[in-house]
């Protein structure tokens, strides 16, 4: 079975990680996709965030990564996928996903979309508070990979 995991990773972190690997247990293929939104300000290219998505997961033979605009539904499809993975932190995850889930059913009754819960050392952690520790020059460690961590640093410290 083929599963996605849409998200902008902007940087990826562990708690993205850890979803990712999760995943990648649970299903014969998956494919992490980086989400082009033209509403959103990056910190990253897409090309920049596909490239630091690669070199994280390059381990996981199963695990392929791609970029797409457009409904996740659509890629899914694309793609052959029957399952979206997300993930939550807490209950404002909850609520948000649950909407996004809601319309995705409406659109694609066909595909699946399965929640993960992160693990309680990943629950605060999100792109937006690494970006916010690494533009103080804060010490990374817990949020981000040392190859994403030198990326953040680069990109904010030029």
């Amino acid at each position: 079975m083929k599963a996605i995991y849409p998200g902008s990773f902007d940087p990826i972190t562990y708690g993205h990680l850890d979803i990712i690997r999760r995943a990648a247990m649970l299903y014969d293929e998956l494919v992490v996709v980086v989400l082009i939104n033209d509403a959103k300000k990056p910190l990253f290219t897409v090309e920049e965030r596909v490239e630091m998505l690669k070199e994280t997961v390059g381990e996981l033979p199963n695990v392929t990564v791609k970029a797409s605009p457009g409904l996740t539904v659509n890629f899914a499809r694309k793609e052959g996928a029957s399952v979206i993975i997300r993930g939550i932190r807490a209950v404002m995850d909850y609520e948000y996903e649950l909407q996004q889930s809601t319309i995705n059913m409406m659109l694609a009754d066909e595909i699946e979309t399965v929640f993960l819960l992160a693990r309680p050392e990943y629950s605060f952690l999100s792109s937006s508070a690494a970006k916010t520790v690494a533009s103080y020059k804060g010490d990374l460690k817990h949020f981000v990979p040392n190859n994403i961590a030198k990326r953040l640093e680069e990109k904010l410290h030029k």
